[in-house]
């Protein structure tokens, strides 16, 4: 996929250090859990990982931020080098360090650690500002923001603004087009009455007319997130895909990242905060912040992923336990009663059903412009949507076979208008010890014939 238009993230960088490891006893001297330690990771957090969500995608990033001299800072340049484009301003003192405490996975406990005082921002910050198409602020109250404010407010004007606020920090500046609180800062910052969504849209909408911002998106977890405008005006909730398990750290981060990149290309922010809800959901599931992959060298691409499930991760939790791993591909261009079928019948074969997608570009290189007809997020949704689908994985080339090497399923499934012999897939499958078979298909139903009787259909009336 083509990397999107570039983005500025103007904002306070944190040094994340993650402790993990397992607590099976107690110290002999409190009632303190003792724990054995399995591994010590550091990332950028804040507006560094904000950066590095909002690049993933081979987008150009420009990250503007506060960095001094001292080890956290260093250990930010050498993360961020070769994902995002630097532009520092002085620290007087210590980047922060934010420590948390691991036990199986859920955090005991958090130790911060340092600050410091940023200075004056130099020229490099309003030629970068002038260059983005969409600009985040990720306030975490460290006063970066505060020495950019003014060239935040010229962007206001022209560009599309987004502002992940913090109590502590400073106000969105007028035009905003986009401010994403959570329940928590909401209830900070608009102290009131009750948690329902009469009682958060009545905040968002006080917020909304005090920031003369346009949209007041609050994120309210597992509910979705609730878009308010000042005044009269019926609020919008765009409900959490399904329900996230895992590690939430970053989550807002992931949000307001992923809504900036949508409006820096074009989006509208509703549609921005439907993609922005979906993403969040699958970063939490994938590991949130902690998730090793985030941080490899060079950055892996991102794939649309609205089932929320890893399809590698599955497949090895369904043959941990004896299960059998089905896996089935195609385009699934315009989703008729044929793939209906096919899906059903392939998911009775076994434990899990695994759909291989090929991508936008792989489809126009096999079936020529003009296709697809559905782009890959609209594809992968409809097909994720399905009771018999588990998981969904996309690959670029002509064919799934290097996506089978990694997935390596029992069963590779195909509809009856193809020949065993004829698939390239079937020779790989073996060599693990599966096997591909064909399923009925039904006659009659195919992409090609309904995009044909649907252009049929719009034709005029002759005479």
């Amino acid at each position: 996929m083509s990397a999107g238009k570039p983005v500025v993230v103007v904002g306070d960088v944190l040094l994340d250090q993650d402790i993990e490891g397992v607590a099976t006893r107690l110290a002999p001297d409190a009632p303190a859990p003792v724990v054995d330690v399995t591994g010590d990771r550091r990332h950028p957090g804040g507006a560094g990982l904000a950066a590095a969500l909002a690049a993933s995608d081979g987008r150009e990033v420009t990250l503007v931020t506060a960095l001094g001299d001292d080890p956290a800072s260093e250990d930010v340049r050498r993360a961020l080098h070769g994902r995002v484009r630097l532009v520092e301003i002085p620290l007087a003192g210590t980047l922060p360090v934010k420590t948390r405490v691991m036990a199986s996975g859920r955090p005991l406990v958090r130790i911060d650690r340092g600050g410091g005082t940023p200075g004056e921002a130099g020229e490099a910050v309003p030629d970068a500002l002038a260059r983005a198409h969409a600009v985040l602020v990720a306030d975490y109250g460290r006063h970066t923001v505060r020495a950019v404010r003014d060239h935040l407010s010229a962007v206001a004007r022209r560009t599309p603004l987004v502002w992940d606020p913090h109590p502590r920090g400073d106000t969105p500046v007028p035009g905003t087009r986009l401010v994403t609180p959570n329940a928590a800062e909401v209830c900070a910052l608009s102290p009131g009455d009750g948690t329902s969504l009469r009682a958060y849209a009545q905040r968002g909408a006080e917020l909304a007319a005090r920031w003369q911002a346009a949209t007041v998106a609050i994120t309210l977890g597992e509910r979705g997130v609730l878009l308010a405008g000042a005044g009269d005006v019926t609020p919008m909730l765009v409900p959490a895909p399904y329900r996230a398990e895992g590690d939430p750290c970053g989550a807002g981060d992931c949000f307001a990242a992923t809504a900036t990149a949508a409006l820096a290309d074009g989006a509208l922010p509703e549609e921005a905060v439907q993609r922005a809800v979906a993403e969040a959901a699958a970063y939490v599931t994938a590991g949130g912040a902690g998730n090793p992959a985030l941080w490899e060298s060079p950055p892996p691409p991102r794939s649309p992923r609205p089932s929320g499930t890893d399809p590698f991760a599955l497949a090895e939790k369904v043959r941990a336990r004896g299960g059998t791993v089905v896996a089935t591909g195609g385009c699934f261009d315009l989703l008729h009663a044929g793939h209906v079928g096919l899906l059903e019948s392939a998911r009775r074969i076994g434990d899990c059903l695994v759909v291989c997608v090929n991508s936008d570009e792989s489809i126009t290189r096999r079936k020529g412009p003009g296709r697809p007809l559905n782009d890959l997020a609209d594809r992968v949704r409809v097909l994720a949507a399905l009771g018999s689908v588990d998981a969904v994985a996309v690959f670029e080339e002509e064919t799934p076979v290097e996506l089978l090497k990694r997935l390596r399923p029992d069963v590779w499934v195909k509809g009856g208008d193809y020949s065993v012999e004829d698939l390239p897939e079937a020779a790989v499958l073996r060599t693990w010890g599966g096997q591909a078979v064909l399923l009925p298909y039904l006659d009659g139903r195919s992409t090609t014939l309904l995009a044909r009787r649907a252009a049929q259909a719009a034709r005029p009336p002759a005479g």
